[in-house]
């Protein structure tokens, strides 16, 4: 038997400082970045930030941080560099002409994951679709890769048949695809339908905060969770009883900045378990620095999908990983966010929020009494508002 060697590439990353977005800032963004690239089967060597007051609209960074990063990707022999950004095809072509290398920008890295993630017939029709709808406006460039036969990161997807097609094949698969996606959105319609009038709580939050192993813990079940971004596509829905009262409660997606909208579009289906629930648990990575931002992209990102008026309790998951630096009596300076115990976080978001949260560990099965008692009595008031005649229940 021939086992394949994995290849793994050898990354840059490539991002922009505007006034708008700080310096300091888009290093915490190069942290997800790289943890995407990770994600993909890379490993990231460098991280190349430049300042400008606009984004260069031909090569993105200036031409002397061009020269810099061509330099570097000669000397260290780099497969692979990545940007922060969604590039324009002219961009893409202009880069790849200078750097004499595989470019990809931020949104083909997460069309790659999803590709390389996607197990089912439908997440693969899903991805498939976002995958050609990106690749219809960059065509040209799309053929000069194929025709390397190059593999890797960013190269999974729709197929090597893109050598001979042209864009009205592409237009018809397009089509295709969004007939296919109106079928599956239709069945699974009916799944919904036939489910009864169960109340049903749906799981949201930023990527890799732990909405999977929440499942695992609450339903009993095997739901693939792993440490790795977009560890789950497809959306799973399982019957939870707590106490007396059973509910359904749905896996979903998780959220990340600047999510294609193309992925938006065509994971509709999927996210309608998220339309269509009655009760969101929001949960978050309580143990990650920027974790009030990632509140921040989700809730916005809830607001596309019209879903953001919705009943919502907030999961403030992993206080096993949460640390904090505390200061020095003689340290005048103000307390900052890393200067919070989890005591003093826990008091503020209580005092702060008008909806309920809770604070647990899914992994090391903290607090986990409290969290169930939350929920139940959270749905008890709308079971109790919409079957007023099930008074056996309570």
């Amino acid at each position: 038997m021939i086992i394949e060697k994995k290849i793994i590439e050898r990354t840059v990353l490539v991002a922009v400082a505007t006034p708008k977005v700080k310096y300091e800032k888009v290093e915490e963004y190069l942290e997800e970045l790289a943890f995407l690239v990770e994600t993909a089967g890379g490993v990231t060597e460098k991280r190349f930030i430049q300042k400008l007051s606009v984004i260069d609209p031909k090569l993105y960074v200036g031409s002397g941080k061009l020269d810099e990063i061509r330099e570097y990707i000669k000397a260290a022999e780099i497969d692979l560099v990545v940007f922060d950004d969604e590039l324009s095809p002219s961009q893409l072509r202009n880069i790849e002409r200078e750097l004499n290398c595989k470019i990809l920008d931020r949104t083909n890295l997460i069309l790659d994951i999803f590709a390389k993630r996607a197990k089912t017939s439908h997440a693969k029709t899903q991805v498939e679709l976002a995958q050609y709808q990106y690749l219809l406006p960059r065509l040209t460039r799309m053929w000069t890769h194929l025709e390397r036969q190059q593999g890797g990161i960013g190269m999974r997807g729709p197929g090597e048949t893109e050598i001979e097609t042209d864009r009205r094949i592409i237009r018809d698969r397009i089509s295709l695809l969004k007939k296919r996606l109106v079928q599956i959105d239709k069945q699974m319609a009916v799944q919904r339908k036939n489910r009864g009038k169960l109340l049903r709580l749906a799981l949201v939050g930023y990527t890799n905060v732990g909405k999977s192993t929440i499942m695992n813990m609450l339903s009993k079940s095997e739901v693939f969770a792993e440490n790795k971004l977009f560890a789950t596509l497809d959306t799973t829905v399982r019957k939870v009883v707590v106490e007396n009262l059973p509910f359904l409660l749905a896996d979903t997606v998780g959220f990340i900045r600047k999510l294609p909208h193309g992925l938006v579009e065509s994971f509709k289906s999927t996210l309608d378990e998220v339309r269509e629930a009655d009760v969101l648990l929001h949960v978050v990575d309580i143990s990650h620095p920027e974790f009030e931002d990632q509140i921040e992209i989700v809730n916005q990102t809830l607001a596309e999908i019209q879903s953001n008026d919705k009943p919502m309790v907030m999961v403030f998951n992993k206080i096993d990983a949460y640390t904090f630096i505390e200061k020095e009596e003689d340290d005048l300076s103000p307390a900052t966010k890393e200067n919070l115990s989890l005591d003093d976080l826990m008091n503020t978001w209580m005092a702060k929020e008008n909806q309920p949260c809770i604070f647990i560990s899914a992994k090391m099965k903290k607090n986990l009494p409290e969290f169930r008692k939350l929920i139940y009595d959270h749905i008890k008031k709308i079971h109790a508002k919409r079957f007023p005649y099930n008074d056996f229940l309570y």
